[in-house]
């Protein structure tokens, strides 16, 4: 057992230090939240939704290449995803879309706040056709896998004229995460700095899985499917789309494994 006896004043003076820090950081939350609402009152951002995912990603990477310490990095990742959802909530009325699903729900609150509201429906169609009528702001889908369950495989009849694919949850992660989604919106997302193009190919005939990924360059191919007469694939690119490829989005590269967002040496 340790000899070492309580030190009341030692105690008190750090209580105290971290009180101070409190308010100092109070102080910068509420002159960011003045600086969000007088950019919302401004003529500076583009038309469109408040959501910019891009910018998002871009912050999140340049907070965790300068992250030391004893702060867990999924904390600071929590902590600024809460202060980007109030920004959110101070400039419009934003709304997440959803199938109903507690592992969905959780990871949907998760990257867009807590205090988001959600309204879950019955069927990815469903949760679509909200966003498509307006009823939403984005839509949160799992992220297309491999299933014999055609009703999950929304990526084969995405209306690529309409919507777009903003967003892969979650952004950064220390493992491999169990669940993944796709964030859908109405407009594009706006560049990260890194970011990868979802698309879906069609070709004649029944291509290898490889001829497919020669034929899109360096992308990688995630889903194939055959059909009568031709071959449908989902396809992942860090390059230009080749010719006749059907854009369904583009988004920030999450930050997967141990060691994501970590500092650059």
């Amino acid at each position: 057992m340790s000899d070492t006896k309580p030190d009341p004043e030692a105690l008190e003076a750090l209580r105290a230090e971290i009180d101070s820090l409190d308010d100092a950081m109070h102080d910068l939350l509420m002159r960011r939240a003045e600086v969000v609402q007088r950019l919302s009152a401004s003529q500076a951002k583009p038309a469109g939704t408040v959501l910019r995912p891009g910018r998002e990603a871009a912050i999140l990477r340049r907070l965790l290449a300068r992250h030391a310490g004893a702060l867990p990095r999924t904390a600071l990742v929590r902590f600024w995803r809460e202060l980007f959802a109030s920004s959110i909530a101070q400039q419009s009325n934003f709304t997440v879309s959803l199938p109903a699903d507690p592992a969905l729900a959780r990871l949907a609150a998760e990257h867009f706040g807590v205090s988001t509201p959600q309204r879950q429906h019955p069927s990815l169609g469903a949760a679509l056709a909200a966003l498509g009528g307006r009823d939403a702001t984005i839509a949160v889908l799992p992220w297309p896998r491999e299933s014999d369950n055609r009703a999950e495989e929304w990526w084969t009849r995405f209306d690529a004229q309409h919507l777009s694919v903003i967003a892969r949850l979650p952004f950064v992660s220390e493992r491999e995460p169990p669940l993944e989604a796709a964030v859908i919106g109405l407009h594009p997302a706006d560049p990260s700095g890194r970011d990868a193009t979802l698309m879906r190919i069609e070709l004649p005939g029944e291509p290898s899985r490889s001829a497919l990924a020669a034929h899109c360059g360096s992308a990688r191919v995630l889903i194939m499917r055959r059909e009568a007469g031709f071959t449908r694939a989902l396809v992942e690119t860090l390059e230009a789309p080749p010719p006749g490829a059907i854009v369904l989005g583009r988004y920030a590269i999450p930050s997967r494994g141990p060691e994501a967002g970590t500092r650059t040496p």
